[in-house]
C-alpha cells in the first residue's frame, strides 16, 4: 500500500551562507545601527550614512544578480537581512526592503537588458535610492482607480498626476512609477515607468508627519508635465498592473521581516526589563502573567518567521507564492502590533516614555497592518487564492 511513499522532509535550518549573512547583519545593526536609531527617529531625519555603509556590504543590492554589481542572493538571505535591521531600526528596515524588493526586483523581472545595465548598478551601489509610486489620494487599495496619466508624444511620455505615501520620496533617484496609458482599458490601461527624481517635470510633495517609522521619510510625488524617455517604459504598455501586483507580492515578504523584526526587538526588551525590575521583593519575570504573555509573543514571532521564511522559500524555487506572502505580511504586522502591546504592558509606567525602546517599537508597528496592502487587503488575496 505504501511502496510508493518517498518520505520527504522540510529542513527549516538555514544554510551556512545564510547564517553568515544573518550573524554580518546582526553584527552591524548593533554597532551602526541601533546606537544612533532614536536620535533619527526624535529628529526624523534620512539614514542617509547608514545606507551608504550598508551599501558598501551589499545589502542595498542584495537580490541583485552579481553581473549588476550586486550580491545575487536568495530571498531567504534577503528576508534574513531586513528582519535583523528591523530588529534595530524599522525606519531603515523598510527603506531597504522598499530599495530592493520594489524598486531593483521589477527591473530584474521585466526590465531590458539596457535598464538592467543602466540601472541595477546605481541602487546595487546605493547612489540612487529606490522608492515605488502606485499610491494616490483615491487610488490606494483599488491601484486600478489611479487617475495619473501617461501620453507619448514623439520618444517621450508625458506624465501628470500626483502620488502619495511614497516611502524614501524625497530621497528618491530612481522611482518605479505607474499611470494609465489607456483611460478605456481599465486595469489593463495601467503601465510602468521607471523615473528619475530629476526628469523635468518632476516634483517632491508634501513629506508626512507620523506616528512612527519617522527616519524613512514619507511623500507626496508630482508629476506636472513630466517628461520620461520612451525607452524607460517597463515591461509593455498595458502591463503595469500585473507588474504592481508581482512586485507587492514580493514586497510583502520584506514587509513581513520589518513586522517580525519589530516583534523579536519588543520581546528581547521586555524580557531584559522583566528581569532587572523589581515588585514585591523580585524580578517581574517571576510572576506568571508576565511570563504567559513573553511566552505568547516568542510562540507568535517562531511562527511568523516560518510563514515569512516559507513565503520567501517559495518565491527562490519558482513556485507561485502570493498567498503565502499574504498570509506572512498578515500574521507578523499583527503579531507584531500583539507583542508591542504586550511588551508596554509589561514596562508599565515606563513603556508609555520615551526613555525605553518599547515605545519606539510601539508606533513603529501599526503601519505594517497598513502599507503594501492592509490587512484585510491581504485577507482578500488569502481568500481569493483558495476559493479561485
Amino acid at each position: 500500500m505504501f511502496k510508493n511513499f518517498i518520505r520527504t522532509s522540510m529542513k527549516l535550518e538555514l544554510n551556512d551562507q545564510q547564517k553568515m549573512i544573518q550573524k554580518m547583519v546582526r553584527e552591524f545593526a548593533e554597532k551602526e545601527i541601533a546606537p544612533i536609531a532614536a536620535e533619527l527617529d526624535e529628529k526624523a531625519e534620512y539614514p542617509t550614512k547608514t545606507l551608504q555603509k550598508m551599501a558598501k556590504l551589499g545589502l542595498l543590492g542584495i537580490i541583485i544578480p552579481t553581473e549588476y554589481g550586486g550580491a545575487g542572493l536568495d530571498t531567504i538571505s534577503y528576508a534574513i537581512a531586513i528582519e535583523e535591521i528591523s530588529r534595530k531600526c524599522a525606519s531603515t528596515g523598510v527603506v531597504s526592503s522598499v530599495h530592493n524588493s520594489l524598486t531593483a526586483w521589477p527591473i530584474i523581472k521585466y526590465g531590458t537588458d539596457d535598464q538592467k545595465k543602466k540601472y541595477l548598478p546605481i541602487l546595487a551601489k546605493g547612489e540612487k535610492i529606490g522608492a515605488f509610486a502606485g499610491t494616490e489620494p483615491n487610488a490606494g487599495s483599488d491601484l486600478g482607480a489611479m487617475q495619473t496619466t501617461a501620453v507619448l508624444k514623439g520618444n517621450k511620455y508625458i506624465i501628470n498626476g500626483d502620488k502619495t505615501f511614497i516611502t524614501s520620496g524625497p530621497e528618491a533617484g530612481i522611482i518605479i512609477v505607474f499611470a494609465v496609458t489607456d483611460k478605456e482599458a481599465g486595469a489593463k490601461g495601467i503601465s510602468a515607468f521607471i523615473v528619475e527624481s530629476d526628469f523635468k517635470g518632476y516634483k517632491v510633495g508634501s513629506i508626512f508627519e507620523k506616528l512612527g517609522i519617522n527616519a524613512s521619510k514619507t511623500s507626496e510625488l508630482i508629476f506636472e508635465e513630466m517628461e520620461v524617455p520612451k525607452e524607460n517604459l517597463l515591461g509593455k504598455e498595458g502591463d503595469g498592473f500585473k507588474i504592481a501586483l508581482s512586485t507587492l507580492d514580493g514586497g510583502r515578504i520584506g514587509i513581513a521581516c520589518q513586522a517580525v523584526g519589530i516583534a523579536q526587538a519588543a520581546l528581547d526588551e521586555s524580557i531584559e526589563y522583566s528581569k532587572q525590575r523589581q515588585q514585591f521583593g523580585k524580578p517581574i519575570a517571576k510572576f506568571q502573567a508576565i511570563q504567559w504573555m513573553i511566552a505568547e509573543m516568542a510562540t507568535r514571532i517562531e511562527a511568523s518567521r516560518f510563514l515569512t521564511l516559507n513565503a520567501a522559500y517559495k518565491k527562490d524555487i519558482g513556485e507561485r507564492y502570493g498567498k503565502e506572502a499574504a498570509m506572512a505580511k498578515l500574521f507578523a504586522s499583527e503579531t507584531a502590533m500583539e507583542c508591542v502591546i504586550k511588551g508596554v504592558q509589561i514596562h508599565g509606567g515606563y513603556g508609555y516614555t520615551k526613555e525605553y525602546t518599547i515605545e519606539r517599537l510601539f508606533r513603529d508597528a501599526k503601519i505594517t497592518e497598513i502599507y503594501e496592502g492592509t490587512s484585510e487587503v491581504q485577507k482578500m488575496v488569502i481568500a481569493g487564492s483558495l476559493l479561485r
